[in-house]
């Protein structure tokens, strides 16, 4: 039976694994409003400014967040050429893992072994945990270090790391995890990473939160770092991007 995304997938679990900070919210433009049923006509103006300031960017993320992972072709992965000598993919997630079964629906011919990095003593946001409890791991999915994959040398047709690489927040372990994705790649094998980045349209769509991203720039740096070239650069959104590499 074919494998799909509920309709609001996406944003539900953005909400369910966020909800601390939505609650938040909230109970920041519910003290708010109540605060203006005693103040004076003056300074009700600048709290329902205030209000604005709180509820727009929240508004605009979830609406982002929602066209992004619930209306884009993102998920349906067919921006991925199959090839009939695939033998070997990996997919390697940090705690939450909902796209293996979907790769595995779209390359049948192929072996796909998920790998999960997460580290609890490192990798300390409550959303990955609560993700986690929410959803089964990929059947054999294998826990493993982020700098040391139990895979052979040229092994991997195409290596996928789907929003997962950001969370690796140390710059030396992550350079060195692209290292460890460059030793089990075939020599005409390909990564696909895919993230949000730091830029304009991110800044505008998810406000300071664009923080936890990294810059175009930084991520080149550390494909050149690895001994990786871009073959190519997919867009997916303005919100989107995925860097095919190569050896």
């Amino acid at each position: 039976m074919e494998i799909l995304r509920k309709p609001f997938q996406g944003i539900f679990n953005i909400i369910r694994f966020n909800w601390h900070f939505y609650l938040m919210a909230v109970a920041l433009l519910l003290t708010l409003l109540l605060t203006t049923h005693y103040s004076d006509h003056s300074f009700q103006s600048i709290i329902h400014i205030i209000c604005i300031l709180v509820a727009l960017p929240m508004i605009v993320s979830l609406l982002v967040s929602y066209y992004v992972y619930d209306l884009s072709e993102l998920y349906h992965f067919n921006w991925i050429a199959r090839e009939e000598t695939e033998q070997l993919l990996i997919n390697i997630n940090a705690g939450f893992d909902e796209t293996s079964a979907l790769l595995q629906q779209r390359f049948k011919n192929a072996i796909l072994v998920a790998l999960d990095f997460y580290d609890p003593a490192k990798h300390t946001e409550v959303s990955i945990k609560r993700a986690r409890a929410a959803y089964p791991a990929f059947p054999g999915t294998k826990q493993v270090p982020a700098t040391n994959l139990p895979l052979p040398d040229d092994s991997a047709d195409k290596i996928f790391v789907i929003f997962s690489a950001h969370e690796i927040r140390n710059e030396n372990e992550r350079a060195d995890f692209f290292r460890e994705l460059k030793r089990v790649l075939k020599p005409t094998g390909r990564i696909f990473i895919t993230e949000h980045l730091r830029d304009i349209p991110n800044f505008f769509a998810y406000n300071i939160g664009f923080f936890h991203f990294y810059s175009k720039a930084s991520w080149i740096n550390l494909f050149n770092t690895a001994g990786l070239s871009i073959k190519q650069e997919l867009k997916h959104t303005a919100f989107i991007s995925t860097f095919i590499l190569e050896k």
